[in-house]
C-alpha cells in the first residue's frame, strides 16, 4: 500500500469535509428534517437518524484511517531500519552507489535571510549535516535522525507545501554517505539547486507573487525570527524599503537561484 498517496487522499478529503457536511444539511434541509411537513417524502426521523449516522461515521472513518496508514508508515520505517542495521561494509568503496536527487521544504529567516528547515535547523545552500544530539556523529548515522533529508517524490513534496503555506520548495542534491528512509534519501552534504517560489501571493493567495517582505515574529528575543515570505505588489505596499528584497537580491543573498 502506497501509505504516502493514502495519506494525502485522506488530507484533502478533510479539507472538503465541511463543503461535503454542508451540502449533506442543505439535502436535509430541503427533505424537510427541520421542518414540520405534513407528509413529507421521507420522515423526518429517517433523516434526522441518517444525519446522526453522518455526523458519528464519517469523523470515525477519518480516524480508522488515518491509525492505518500511520501504522503501514512506522511498518514502512521499522523495515527500512531493519535494513540500515544489517548494513555492514569493510571498506566505504563497497558501499552502493545512487543519485539523491530530491525536493525538500524550508522557510527563510533572520537578517541577512538564511535557509532555515522546518526543524528550525538553519544551512546554507552548499553545507555539511551537524548532528545535534551527539557532537561526534558524522552524520548520517543508521540508528540516529542526524542528516540532511529529502523528499524523493516531487508530488509529496508540493503536497507537504501545502500543509505548510509559509514554505518554500527547494530542488536539492544530497552527496556523501546516504540513507533511503520512507519518504526519500538522508545524506551527509547537500547543495541547493534552486528555490521554487509559489506563483501567487504568500498572503493573500490571488495575486502574483513579485517581492520579497519580512514580518517579525513575537515571542522571540533576536532577529532570527524575521520570516520571509513572497507578496505581490499590493500586499507588500506597506512594508518599509528596509523590509523588502527583490527577487535577484533575495538569490544573491541565499548564493543560489531563485525561479
Amino acid at each position: 500500500m502506497d501509505y504516502a498517496r493514502n495519506r494525502r487522499r485522506l488530507i484533502r478529503l478533510i479539507r472538503i469535509y465541511p463543503l461535503i457536511a454542508l451540502g449533506v444539511l442543505t439535502l436535509a434541509y430541503l427533505l424537510g428534517a427541520f421542518s414540520e411537513q405534513e407528509d413529507p417524502l421521507i420522515s423526518q426521523n429517517v433523516i434526522i437518524t441518517a444525519l446522526y449516522l453522518f455526523v458519528g461515521v464519517v469523523p470515525l472513518v477519518f480516524i480508522i484511517g488515518f491509525i492505518t496508514v500511520g501504522k503501514a508508515s512506522d511498518k514502512a520505517g521499522l523495515k527500512n531500519n531493519n535494513a540500515h542495521s544489517k548494513l555492514n561494509y569493510n571498506h566505504a568503496f563497497d558501499l552502493p552507489s545512487e543519485v539523491m536527487h530530491g525536493y525538500k521544504l524550508a522557510i527563510i529567516t533572520a537578517r541577512p535571510p538564511t535557509l532555515t528547515g522546518l526543524t528550525g535547523d538553519t544551512y546554507l545552500s552548499d553545507a555539511s549535516a551537524k548532528c545535534s544530539i551527539n557532537k561526534e556523529h558524522v552524520p548520517p548515522v543508521a540508528d540516529c535522525e542526524c542528516g540532511f533529508y529529502a523528499y524523493s517524490d516531487l508530488t509529496e513534496a508540493k503536497f507537504e507545501g501545502s500543509i505548510n503555506p509559509g514554505a518554500f520548495l527547494l530542488d536539492v542534491d544530497l552527496y556523501g554517505v546516504g540513507f533511503k528512509y520512507a519518504r526519500g534519501y538522508r545524506a551527509e552534504t547537500q547543495v541547493v539547486n534552486e528555490l521554487i517560489t509559489p506563483r501567487r501571493c504568500q498572503f493573500c493567495r490571488i495575486l502574483p507573487a513579485k517581492v520579497f517582505v519580512t514580518t517579525y515574529k513575537l515571542g522571540y528575543d533576536d532577529t532570527s525570527w524575521w520570516q520571509w515570505q513572497i507578496r505581490c505588489v499590493i500586499c507588500s505596499s506597506t512594508f518599509k524599503d528596509a523590509d523588502k528584497l527583490g527577487v535577484k537580491e533575495m538569490s544573491a543573498s541565499l548564493k543560489l537561484l531563485i525561479t
